[in-house]
């Protein structure tokens, strides 16, 4: 699993008890699925279809550093299934885990789209491929 977000838990990010609060975390992974869904598709028009069982394992408080991860599960026709995994960047403990959260590739009516992917892209091997020819 790659960790490419980094988030600052903020005063506005935590709940009554002053911990993190769970609906943040939940927004947070929504929107870095949309992202990773994005680049990997290479189309901007990708929605949230469906988020699994969610496991709250542990929390964070203000001033913690937490990362979130994704991993792609399966690249269906019109969809991209990842995984989710939320931890502490200095401890690495498990806050949030999502075993599958299914993004859905769009075309411009915002239809479902088939998108012809396969396998996990990176962008540089996109850019290497674009100065190559």
């Amino acid at each position: 699993m790659r960790f490419h977000t980094r988030k600052l838990v903020k005063p506005e990010d935590l709940n009554a008890n002053g911990t993190l609060f769970g609906g943040k975390v939940l927004a947070w992974i929504d929107e870095e699925a949309a992202l990773y869904a994005i680049i990997q598709l290479e189309n901007s028009k990708v929605v949230t279809k469906y988020i699994s069982e969610i496991n709250f394992m542990s929390t964070a408080q203000q001033g913690d550093i937490v990362e979130i991860g994704m991993a792609v599960v399966k690249f269906g026709k019109t969809s991209i299934t990842l995984n989710c995994e939320v931890r502490n960047k200095m401890n690495h403990e498990t806050i949030v885990t999502v075993d599958n959260i299914i993004m859905v590739n769009l075309d411009a009516q915002g239809k479902p789209s088939p998108h012809g992917k396969t396998k996990v892209e990176f962008v540089r091997d996109r850019l290497a491929k674009t100065a190559e020819g």
